[in-house]
């Protein structure tokens, strides 16, 4: 007899009976049963505005977590990844990626040193597995221990201009001392050396907090920051906000604008490969193809005609000719426009060089090349 198909196992955060509670659309994503939209909130727009005028509460524990510590953990790490972790001081972070000996993307990565001789890094949901594989195999030769955190933490995420005016209420640390990609460690919600860090995928100012994984804890803490952000306007977002927020800000997701099929320089990253430094894998293969020049780039785009340009759709030139793809596009709620990013020949990325078009349903739209990113922050002065 042939064995019975199995169903693949839908992950759940500690805070996944709270979502559902609080009345959250859920939908599957890269195996974990995570919230998308709270009707209650107003729904992706509304929560999409709260974070860029406001605050807006995220769990993004879905998120891996991979501690490198040892003797050997500052080699090991140059070694995988591609930013110099060695400009790190204690307490700060950085972007980064795992690249293939090809130059490709295992995955992109923010890399936190915690301490002389420890890192974490932050991975992505959908690779969590592969990436801890990876830097496992790829590190034997090094004086360090892996571990595998991801199951440790519920991450919650506090965006916003005003996320700072919320969090401090909630801890001792001192916040306005914390500077953007940097961490410190305090008691928050009474829950002591807590670690917060001053990171997010919104393009906003924000914390990140990791506190232990059980439900009660989880669902205490993720309450009382709804409470006492509740007069600022917090609301709970999910990935519908989350995926338009890092749209307009230019940050890339895996398996759209990075992948083991793009390479660093294509995805336009080149300010977080540091080709100076010691030897690191992947950094052959892109010497090789900085020299042979690119075929492709990430590119930005936006819609003149009506229409959405939705990932996966096909970027034409005037001609009709195909010469692209889509990575994400989407309606950009704040700047109330309709905007992709899109991998096209690097003659045709030029800004103002003319038109484009996105074929939409067998229909070409017409679009524009324009800067990106196409929302940035302004920062207090």
């Amino acid at each position: 007899m042939s064995a019975l198909p199995t169903t693949p196992t839908i992950c759940k955060t500690a805070l996944n009976a709270v979502h559902r509670q609080m009345g959250a659309k859920m939908v599957e994503f890269n195996g974990w049963d995570m919230p998308v939209e709270y009707p209650s909130s107003g729904g992706i727009i509304a929560e999409h505005m709260a974070v860029r005028t406001g605050i807006g509460i995220f769990d993004v524990s879905h998120m891996g977590d991979i501690r490198l510590s040892g003797p050997g953990a500052l080699a090991a790490v140059q070694h995988i990844s591609m930013n110099d972790v060695a400009r790190l001081a204690v307490g700060q972070a950085q972007y980064s990626a795992l690249l293939y000996p090809q130059g490709t993307f295992v995955d992109d990565v923010i890399v936190h040193r915690l301490g002389d001789d420890e890192y974490l890094l932050v991975i992505n949901a959908g690779t969590r597995e592969k990436d801890f594989s990876w830097v496992r195999e790829n590190t034997r030769s090094f004086d360090c221990r892996v571990e595998n955190l991801s199951d440790d933490f519920t991450q919650i995420a506090i965006q916003g201009p005003r996320a700072v005016e919320v969090l401090q209420r909630l801890t001792d640390a001192d916040l306005s001392s914390v500077k953007f990609y940097w961490v410190t460690r305090g008691t928050v919600c009474g829950l002591k050396n807590i670690l917060i860090a001053r990171t997010g995928y919104t393009g906003e100012d924000g914390f990140e907090i990791y506190i232990p994984s059980d439900e009660t804890t989880s669902a205490r803490v993720w309450n009382k920051i709804l409470k006492m952000g509740k007069e600022l306007g917090a609301l709970p977002c999910g990935l519908g906000a989350r995926n338009t927020l890092r749209l307009e800000a230019k940050l890339p997701l895996y398996e759209h604008e990075i992948s083991d099929t793009i390479n660093v320089w294509e995805a336009g990253l080149d300010r977080f490969c540091k080709m100076e430094k010691p030897e690191f894998i992947g950094r052959a293969a892109l010497e090789k193809a900085r020299a042979e020049g690119l075929k492709r780039v990430l590119t930005g785009i936006e819609m003149i005609d009506r229409g959405i340009a939705r990932d996966g759709y096909k970027v034409q030139d005037e001609t009709g000719r195909e010469i692209g793809y889509v990575t994400s596009g989407s309606p950009a709620p704040f700047l109330k426009k309709n905007i992709a990013l899109a991998y096209v020949p690097p003659a045709f990325s030029e800004i103002g060089r003319g038109e484009l078009k996105v074929d939409i349903r067998g229909q070409g739209v017409t679009a524009r090349v324009v800067p990106t990113p196409f929302y940035k922050r302004q920062k207090k002065t």
